[in-house]
């Protein structure tokens, strides 16, 4: 997984970026981002989960669909 970049943020097509943050790794954040995608869906949410390969940060974006 890579960070994205702020170019291929604004080139998501119809998503609309609303937030992202980045934190130090968590082994199991990938469930908490599957169970937030499962459970708001339908409030037109849509959250996804990228890892820095060189720092190992992680950084979690939010979407509205």
């Amino acid at each position: 997984m890579s960070v994205m970049s702020e170019e291929s943020q604004k080139l998501t097509g119809k998503l609309e970026l609303i937030a992202t943050k980045s934190f130090a790794p968590y082994d199991d954040m990938y469930r908490v981002v599957d169970y937030l995608n499962k459970s708001l869906k339908d409030r037109q949410l849509m959250f996804g989960l990228t890892k820095d390969r060189e720092s190992g940060k992680m950084t979690i974006t939010i979407y509205e669909v």
